[in-house]
């Protein structure tokens, strides 16, 4: 049973991917950094987070699978996957995580997948353009999607669920879509095998849809969750077969997402003339973490061009044009013949 709360919980991971057993929280607003942690990439911050092991200098997962549910605190997962409390559940994107990939394999083919159903926001890169042409985005085309052959609504035990109720029907299109990508992701399995790591990020909200509607205690929203439940580890199960065991697949189980508080405030000893002139609000100039590379580049070039001029000019300085330089050489050479 699943601790009450909102949640972290990892399904799929490789063997060099270690998480550790324990009960550690994670803020809300650390889940973008921690995908990025487990693909390799560096992060901006320390994670200072226990949960996550030190991993191999030499593998990475070739995949990364996010999926986000809201109106659920916890949901009735394997009791062998690690799961971890979740703090300040604040809304959250991988689009830091897709800006690395695109950098470091724009020349590769990266399949990048960014999916809300419930808002129909959609966001594709690289070789998923390709992948997911037939995926139904829409509400309307997934729903147009329930009515054909390979429904998931001939599979699935609806139970108290109806196909009448908009509810009940966005909760079954996210269904479908986990089932789609699935199918779609068996059917292109030759990408899985190339360098570039893959991102997935799936945001459903079918569950809090179903709990405004007919309460947390209700049997409908009491059959979706087993329902989801179900359809969540079918698809880490699918979708790691498909990357051969090397894909990390994690589910964020939220109540609700919390606004971000912020303070913001004015010192009164700010001057009208600040350090970045184009700012009206005397802010600083954006740091770029380049900069010490660059400085070190810039640097090091410069004494080193300094000295190289230094040694060629002690060196013309001091030659006898008569022995080493070869046009003097010629020149007395003719004027004695003369």
């Amino acid at each position: 049973a699943r601790v009450s709360g909102d949640r972290l919980t990892v399904l799929r991971s490789p063997q060099y991917v270690r998480f550790r057993e324990g009960q550690w929280p994670l803020s809300g607003e650390k889940v973008p950094d921690l995908v990025s942690l487990t693909m390799g990439f560096s992060v901006q911050e320390d994670l200072d987070w226990p949960g996550l092991g030190a991993g191999s200098l030499f593998q990475r997962p070739r995949a990364n699978v996010l999926i986000a549910v809201r109106g659920v605190g916890s949901l009735d997962l394997p009791s062998n996957a690690s799961s971890y409390p979740l703090e300040n559940p604040v809304p959250f994107t991988l689009d830091s995580v897709a800006n690395t990939i695109h950098t470091l394999f724009a020349e590769s083919t990266p399949v990048v997948l960014q999916l809300a159903p419930s808002q129909e926001r959609l966001y594709m890169m690289g070789m998923a353009n390709t992948v997911f042409e037939d995926l139904p985005v829409t509400l309307q085309q997934i729903r147009a999607r329930l009515s054909q052959d390979g429904s998931v609504l001939h599979t699935l035990p609806l139970r108290s669920l109806s196909r009448n109720n908009e509810a009940d029907l966005l909760f079954l299109s996210e269904v479908q879509v986990l089932h789609d990508i699935c199918a779609l992701l068996l059917r292109h399995k030759h990408l899985a095998r190339d360098q570039a790591p893959d991102l997935f990020s799936l945001e459903l909200a079918g569950l809090e849809e179903l709990a405004r509607r007919y309460g947390t205690d209700s049997s409908q929203f009491q059959d979706s969750t087993k329902i989801l439940a179900t359809a969540l580890q079918k698809f880490a199960d699918d979708v790691s077969g498909v990357y051969g065991n090397n894909a990390v697949v994690e589910v964020v189980t939220v109540k609700t997402f919390e606004a971000p508080l912020t303070r913001k405030a004015r010192s009164i000893l700010e001057s009208n003339r600040g350090s970045n002139p184009g700012s009206p609000y005397n802010r600083a100039y954006k740091y770029n973490f380049d900069y010490a590379v660059i400085f070190n580049i810039v640097l090091w070039l410069v004494i080193a061009m300094a000295l190289a001029v230094l040694v060629i000019a002690y060196n013309l300085w001091n030659m006898d044009p008569g022995y080493d330089s070869i046009i003097y050489r010629m020149t007395n050479q003719k004027i004695r013949m003369d």
